[in-house]
């Protein structure tokens, strides 16, 4: 009789570094995805149809993210990530690096500002 091999997962993958245990990370991953989604829901007049839109998921799918029960797997968080800077925001927080977002912002931020004041030169002269 042949043994299969190569079938077992890595039993040390399964959770994130920083969180004592794998059901404390996903629980934590759900809240601030549907937080994110909730807040884009409000400020931007979004419905969970949009978002299905977005990721091809289902209704049912959908409300369970928005709710914070479930959180998206990856095939769906990289579209709800393209479109929303609420969920991107979201999960780099859950990762812990959220610093290198702001780090981003506030270059652009002072590009934009550099800009400005270029432009208001032009004005000037």
């Amino acid at each position: 009789m042949r043994t299969k091999k190569g079938n077992q997962l890595h039993s040390k993958g399964n959770k994130l570094p920083f969180f004592e245990n794998a059901e404390d990370a996903r629980e934590c991953y759900a809240r601030e995805i549907g937080n994110a989604l909730r807040s884009e829901i409000a400020a931007t007049g979004r419905t969970a149809k949009d978002i299905m839109r977005w990721t091809r998921a289902s209704e049912r799918a959908v409300k369970g993210w928005i709710s914070g029960r479930r959180g998206p797997t990856g095939e769906h968080l990289i579209p709800l990530m393209a479109r929303s800077d609420a969920v991107f925001a979201a999960v780099l927080k859950v990762t812990g690096r959220e610093r290198s977002s702001r780090s981003r912002q506030v270059a652009e931020v002072r590009r934009l500002i550099q800009e400005a004041a270029a432009a208001l030169d032009e004005v000037d002269r």
